[in-house]
């Protein structure tokens, strides 16, 4: 009975994870690893600067290229259609390489880990590691339980692995991990013997795997990529969500336990598996199983080696006593019946899941950027670079981060790019400053310093609903621009011309409206044409047509939470606010996991003085978001209307420890001068005078021009009976404001 739940299991994970990982592509490091291959098809030769951007061309930058190849190759052969059947090809290969020598119980854990190992087995260098990780891992846990894997093949592995992705190093730790689970059995006497001769045999080929990271262009200096990559985490943590770490609370927990997204369902089911590891006296499993699920914790990006090691190892841990637990029951009938009703409520589960994903359910209810099938993402403006290079309009162009690795192999080398993905070598100022000059009216001093640096003529923005229009609030302000001239608008992007007097006949024959302009262009629009031009339109101020837009999109699917909160904005500022109650809480119900339905609703509830409301909503919104200051510090001013100074109190303090060591990229000093000030007020309500005027005090430092902030603290010294100070804040004021 055993053997026919696995093979069933088994089959299904195949299934689910070719499903799960047939999707197009939204990478958005991909762009500058098939610009690298490229460049070293071209110059034979393996680049060790940045040779891709004029903002840091000649930088030192050091990386693996064997996925660079890969990829290039793979688009060179068959195009983005063929990447994609790769990346699916990758993900099957990764769950089989778990499920080699496996069991019903590690199928059905597989199960759970495929949503995982999709998410990050895709079109990007750690695809590689992924495959690479599941085979080493697979091999070491061979020899740990039969001594008889074929550990020659280790060294040939890693020697690939260095060369294709800076992770390697995990399958370092997959070497010390095994020195590990065998150092742990020989503190006991009964298993010290078979766990020497294990050790002893594999010894050689540990040593010749690790030899093995020195098979690269670079020798030692490849772990300058390692080095370097650890000196910018910080940055990393605040900037970029995979390396943030996740949330443990109550609302994420609930929404995990799914397979949609399972990384808490396997972190529950690790705390059994692990006390029946230590209960077994597996002290090294345990152990392995704890520090693997720390990392995930930590920081996103790991999800998919926890979950490797919950189905290898949890698997076999949890197999075990379940074979010996099973033997106790008297009715083998009986245990037959439960293998079967188990095994038949994962085969539903992950059926249905596969069914959610081949049917694209669950791609457009969601905020992601992909869709079953091959080929590249709706969200990448390709047709706003086939008019960029049709127009031969002038470099250099603009466009930020996120774009900007697509832009380097799209209209590269003919043009260069301002920025990509990575934090090295451009490094963090320039990542900051890419995207604040996307926030930055376009006559301000910011843009005429950037252009007067690097000659910037072309400004080039995704406009998308998601990672697009919300982060280019200077939108409408660049089509009214009397500096810049819109030249191109469809659904997911924009096109804006500087205007100089080598340009004007240009930007006169290629003028668009962008009051008037179709958005969609498309003759005929599907669901996804319809949502981004939702989007685009309200951020152009065109509310009736957005509202229009969105409505067209819903017909088409109705279950976009996305979309029903921005038609509730749209009906809230159109005067619905009844209709706009019905959006924000159907927002809510189809993206619970979402932060900006919860928002949306609690500001609406507040407007309208329904406190309760608006405080739990906040609350919801503070609890799922991975940033949450800004929810809790709204939470607290909600907190004050409701005359609650003690939660107020309670909230600000949670915001201001919610806040990373190094929170200058995330956060201004409006921001913490917004915290201070709600504690200074929440303390005045508590009665705690002098209390407040200490983080008034501390307000004004930080925006020592706001005279409002001034005006509030004079209150507060006369309140408190100081009048002599308050007389000289005022004063303070009034000089700073003369």
């Amino acid at each position: 009975m055993e053997r026919r739940c696995y093979y069933a299991l088994a089959t299904m994970a195949m299934v689910f994870i070719f499903a799960a990982g047939l999707k197009t592509l939204a990478d958005f490091d991909l762009g500058w690893s098939m610009a690298t291959g490229r460049w070293i098809a071209a110059h034979h030769q393996i680049p060790s600067t940045e040779v891709f951007s004029y903002t840091a061309a000649g930088q030192p930058w050091i990386y693996p290229v064997g996925s660079a190849l890969i990829f290039y190759g793979a688009y060179a052969l068959g195009g983005y259609g063929l990447i994609s059947w790769l990346v699916a090809l990758a993900c099957v290969a990764t769950v089989a390489l778990l499920l080699r020598r496996g069991s019903a119980v590690s199928a059905g854990l597989a199960l759970f880990a495929v949503p995982l190992i999709a998410s990050r087995t895709t079109a990007r260098p750690e695809m590689f590691t992924s495959v690479l990780f599941a085979a080493t891992l697979a091999i070491l846990w061979q020899q740990h339980e039969t001594g008889t894997a074929r550990l020659w093949s280790l060294p040939i592995l890693m020697a690939a692995w260095v060369n294709l992705h800076p992770g390697f190093t995990a399958g370092l730790g997959l070497l010390a991990a095994y020195a590990m689970l065998e150092a742990s059995d020989m503190l006991r006497a009964v298993t010290r013997p078979a766990a020497q001769t294990r050790l002893r045999r594999a010894a050689p080929w540990l040593a010749a795997t690790g030899a093995a990271t020195l098979a690269n262009p670079w020798g030692w200096g490849v772990y300058q990529v390692i080095l370097r990559q650890q000196e910018a985490m910080a940055d990393h943590e605040q900037m970029i969500s995979e390396w943030a770490p996740l949330s443990l609370n109550g609302t994420h927990l609930l929404s995990g336990l799914s397979l949609s997204d399972p990384f808490y369902v396997l972190l529950l089911l690790l705390v059994p598996i692990a006390a029946i590891a230590l209960w077994r006296r597996q002290f090294g499993a345990a152990v392995l199983m704890l520090a693997a699920a720390v990392l995930p914790v930590r920081h996103e990006r790991f999800t998919a080696l926890f979950a490797c090691i919950m189905t290898v190892v949890g698997g076999a841990v949890a197999a075990s006593f379940l074979r010996e637990f099973s033997t106790r029951l008297p009715h083998p009938r009986l245990r037959a019946i439960m293998a079967a009703a188990a095994a038949a409520a994962l085969l539903a589960m992950a059926g249905y899941q596969t069914y959610d994903r081949a049917s694209n359910r669950f791609y457009l209810s969601g905020t992601g950027l992909v869709e079953f099938g091959t080929g590249l993402s709706w969200w990448f403006p390709q047709k706003a670079a086939d008019f960029v290079e049709r127009e031969n309009l002038p470099g250099q162009i603009f466009s930020a981060g996120n774009e900007g690795a697509y832009m380097a192999f799209r209209l590269g080398p003919k043009y260069r790019n301002y920025i990509d993905g990575r934090a090295i070598p451009f490094g963090t100022e320039l990542m900051v400053r890419s995207q604040r000059l996307k926030a930055t009216p376009p006559d301000a001093p910011l843009w005429k310093e950037e252009i007067e640096r690097y000659g910037i003529s072309t400004v080039l923005v995704p406009i998308g609903r998601f990672v697009g229009v919300q982060f280019f609030p200077a939108f409408r302000q660049f089509c009214s621009s009397g500096s810049w001239t819109p030249v191109y608008l469809d659904d997911v992007a924009v096109v804006f011309l500087r205007n100089t007097p080598e340009t004007e006949a240009l930007a006169a024959r290629l003028r668009v409206d962008c009051a008037s302009a179709p958005v969609p262009k498309s003759t005929a629009p599907g669901f996804q044409e319809w949502a981004n031009a939702a989007g685009v339109l309200q951020g152009l101020g065109r509310d009736a047509e957005a509202l229009a837009a969105t409505g067209k999109a819903l017909a088409l699917f109705p279950e976009n939470g996305y979309l029903h909160f921005l038609r509730g904005h749209l009906l809230q500022d159109a005067g619905r606010v009844f209709e706009a109650e019905t959006d924000y809480l159907a927002a809510a119900r189809y993206a619970p996991d979402m932060v900006a339905p919860w928002s949306a609703l609690a500001a609406f509830y507040q407007q309208r003085g329904r406190l309760t409301e608006s405080i739990r909503c906040w609350q919801t919104a503070a609890r799922t978001s991975r940033w949450p200051w800004e929810p809790l510090v709204s939470l607290g001013y909600a907190n004050l209307e409701a005359r609650q100074p003690e939660q107020a109190l309670a909230a600000f303090d949670r915001a201001a420890n919610s806040l990373p060591e190094n929170s200058n990229l995330l956060v201004d000093n409006n921001f913490l001068a917004n915290i201070a000030h709600g504690r200074a007020r929440a303390y005045y309500r508590a009665g705690d005078i002098l209390r407040a005027i200490d983080f008034e005090n501390q307000a004004a430092r930080l925006l020592p021009e706001n005279s409002g902030i001034r005006q509030q603290l004079a209150d507060l010294y006369d309140s408190a009976g100081q009048h002599a100070q308050a007389a000289q804040v005022r004063a303070q004021a009034a000089n700073r404001a003369n």
